[in-house]
């Protein structure tokens, strides 16, 4: 991320003439609002002072020794970059949030290590930048990707890099093409001849020359016939080809998606993924099949028709070549216009699929809160918005292309005009030569045609295109090194100093410590947004930490490659996620070649075995789309099950046992207990009494390590633990309270209806 820019001349003369000789320049960066306008500032950080500089003034200086408290808030539309200053906040600057903020924050840890310890050692942050340094427009995430600058030639060389091994399948359709231009060009030649030497003298034709009339006549419906057949040829050719270009393009889309992180997955709505992966490809792939070969056919066929009339009358061809220049102008200057348009009806058409994906998955809320015809209108307005666009495209590239067609053929009236004049005066045209001059001025005007609406065709196959690299190009946040190794996980786990946010500026934990040995299990506990899950997620290396290190059995877990690691951890989340399919494939997902045995001990070991019995197919029961045909209980003990069948070292549970009932709770927390025993064991819980065979316990407050230790020691601390331990208590008392007066309630109801009955018996 950049921190030093360079300052204009007259901002850097003023700074200049207020800095001393003794002071260090170390940042500098912009600021962009003041008093509800836009301007073009600085605020230039050295060793002793901060100044605000702004059109060659310097508006204020701040001793920086004498400040304290520097942070960033968001306010609506930027952000304000304060500092306590006499015991008092005070606004130094306001900027452009989404350029400026991360600058900002990196700034204000710079400006505390500076007044805190007095280290005047530059800081610096490998953030890349977001922005395209040529047009100031947001990068595509985590890419260096501007849509607005992108090189559409470089497009053109990274398509023709992904072609290699199947290039010379894709020749042969060109090749084929070659032979039907060829043919084409002979039709009219042969066709001059049957029109003068044989038509026109059909009346006074010798016996003799009928035979080569024939022959003609053969040879054109022949040429006619081959051409067809090269034509089938030269499509099965170009749609093998295109089919396995494709298919090489998606293989090689869903591996990128698949090894991108986790962060960069969650901010990209699944139909957006869907789109690219089964749209943008499809696209792709009929630009391949159907644009390429025709192009190639259009440019070849046009060449060589207007190398031959040139050859046979230069005046002609000069007809044809005057409305080809206005053509090309409109076309140019119609161009931005069709690519903008394309892009916003790429994005109206992405939104409805994601809008209908979301719709769809959350089709049970859905209804449960009634809001079906909400949903039906929210659709509706999103597919009208897509339809309005995409007709409103149409008709304006359907009145267009069309008028610049006819004007195209304006040289073809004056071909006409001028061919029926020579030959009305018997001036050296004859009938066959002007029927060849216009099949051929015919084939330059078909081209020139489809070339008309080439750049609808061209901008929206780069639009598709660009969405693809978009994904290809995108640099995973979490890799693995050059060569990584595999260990065999034991389960000693060392976190380190760690500081990780999912803004590095920002951080969600800080210089968090902790050592965990083979075989504990350590129950994380701590309020919501305390940075539980994250911690997990560290250390199954679902995000790189920021500073600090994780040690597995000694080892850094950025030099073990991401399968070894994982497939060595067992995972069990709160919100449970089975895939479509058997109940047995569900609990094999984690290792595929499990023999039932194995699926079946799995199952026993989760307490799944006996409900599994009970269903109408056993292991083959279809559990539907994300499990919804089971409880929440028989979900959750499928995904212990899938958690344990492969045996991990290390066994992450993140709430395994919120929102189920009591009784549901006893079973899954007696199949947790024989599930932990030997090995390693991360459990996050709000409910405390899960963790109540926990060997030691970590609270985490504010991103922070709080507490660390055994159930008695922390209870004995009287501190975050303890008071978390008897809210629950309270809360728990409360409850049962409650639940004692509402069967105490009942009862008395029972013995006054029982009451009233036998009174009514007496009576």
């Amino acid at each position: 991320m950049k921190l030093m820019y360079d300052m204009p001349q007259v901002d850097k003369q003023a700074y200049d003439a207020a800095v001393s000789s003794d002071e260090k320049l170390m940042y500098c960066i912009p600021f962009n609002i003041i008093e509800d306008r836009f301007v073009s500032g600085w605020m230039a950080f050295t060793t002793q002072k901060i100044y605000k500089i702004l059109d060659g003034k310097i508006l204020a200086a701040w001793d920086i020794k004498k400040m304290s408290g520097f942070k960033t808030e968001v306010m609506y539309g930027s952000c304000g970059f304060y500092a306590v200053i006499d015991g008092y906040t005070t606004l130094l600057c306001q900027f452009i949030s989404g350029r400026n903020l991360p600058r900002y924050s990196v700034i204000c840890k710079a400006c505390e290590i500076l007044t805190e310890t007095g280290n005047e050692t530059p800081i610096t942050n490998s953030t890349p930048e977001r922005f395209c340094p040529k047009c100031a427009r947001p990068f595509v995430t985590h890419t260096t990707i501007c849509p607005y600058c992108l090189d559409k030639m470089e497009i053109y060389k990274k398509l023709f890099a992904m072609t290699k091994g199947l290039r010379l399948m894709m020749c042969v359709p060109l090749l084929v093409a070659v032979f039907s231009v060829v043919f084409s060009i002979i039709n009219p030649m042969i066709q001059k001849h049957a029109v003068d030497d044989y038509m026109l003298k059909a009346g006074s034709l010798e016996e003799g020359k009928m035979g080569g009339f024939l022959l003609i006549v053969c040879s054109i419906v022949l040429i006619d016939f081959f051409s067809r057949a090269l034509g089938v040829f030269q499509s099965r050719m170009s749609a093998i080809a295109g089919n396995r270009f494709v298919l090489v393009m998606r293989t090689l889309l869903y591996e990128k998606i698949s090894s991108l992180s986790l962060s960069s997955l969650q901010r990209k709505p699944t139909g957006d993924l869907m789109q690219r992966i089964n749209t943008d490809t499809s696209v792709v792939q009929s630009f391949i099949i159907h644009q390429i070969p025709s192009l190639f056919i259009n440019i070849a066929t046009f060449t060589i028709a207007l190398i031959i009339i040139l050859t046979m009358n230069p005046l002609i061809a000069l007809f044809i070549a005057v409305p080809i220049p206005l053509v090309v102008y409109l076309i140019s200057s119609f161009w931005k216009v069709v690519r903008r348009r394309n892009v916003k009806s790429w994005m109206l058409g992405t939104r409805t699929s994601y809008l209908l994906q979301d719709i769809l998955n959350g089709i049970r809320v859905v209804k449960s809160y009634g809001q079906e015809e909400s949903s039906i209108e929210k659709f509706n307005e999103s597919s009208t918005r897509a339809a309005r666009q995409n007709e409103s495209n149409t008709k304006l590239f359907d009145t267009v292309f069309p008028l610049l067609s006819t004007l195209m053929h304006i040289g073809n009236y004056f071909i006409l005009f001028y061919g029926y004049t020579l030959l009305y005066n018997q001036d050296g045209m004859t009938m066959g030569q002007l029927s060849q001059i216009t099949s051929y001025a015919n084939m330059i005007y078909a081209p020139l045609q489809s070339f008309t609406s080439l750049p609808r065709v061209i901008s929206d196959f780069l639009t598709r295109t660009s969405k693809i690299f978009e994904i290809l190009e995108e640099n995973p946040e979490v890799s693995d090194i050059s060569l990584p190794i595999d260990i065999r996980i034991e389960g000693d786990i060392s976190v380190k100093n760690v500081t990780f946010g999912y803004e590095s500026y920002n951080p969600v934990l800080e210089n968090v410590s902790v050592d965990i040995k083979a075989g504990e299990m350590i129950g994380i506990v701590g309020h919501s947004g305390s940075g539980k899950t994250t911690l997990i997620n560290l250390i199954m290396r679902l995000y790189d930490v920021n500073e600090g290190a994780i040690m597995i059995d000694d080892v850094n877990i950025k030099d073990i490659s991401q399968n070894a690691l994982r497939s060595q951890m067992g995972v069990v989340l709160q919100e449970t996620f089975l895939f479509s399919g058997t109940i047995r494939e569900n609990i094999r997902y984690s290792m595929p070649h499990a023999t039932d045995e194995e699926v079946i001990a799995a199952a026993k070991v989760a307490n799944a075995h006996d409900f599994i019995l009970n269903l109408p197919e056993g292991y083959n029961t279809i559990v539907g789309e994300k499990g919804y045909s089971l409880s929440g209980g028989e979900r959750q003990r499928i995904a212990i099950a899938r958690a344990v069948i492969h045996n991990p070292r290390i066994l992450i549970l993140d709430e395994a046992t919120a929102a189920l009932d009591t009784e549901t709770e006893k079973l899954i927390q007696d199949a947790l207990n024989r599930v932990c025993a030997g090995r390693t064991t991360l459990a996050i819980a709000h409910r405390l009494s899960t963790l109540r065979n926990a060997d030691k316990l970590l609270v985490l407050d504010k991103g922070k390590v709080a507490e660390f230790g055994t159930h008695a020691e922390l209870l004995a601390q009287k501190g975050i633990y303890y008071k978390l331990v008897m809210a629950q208590r309270k809360m728990a008392k409360g409850l049962n309270q409650q639940k004692e007066a509402e069967v105490k309630a009942e009862r008395e109801r029972k013995a006054k209806e029982a009451a009233a009955a036998a009174a009514s018996a007496n009576a």
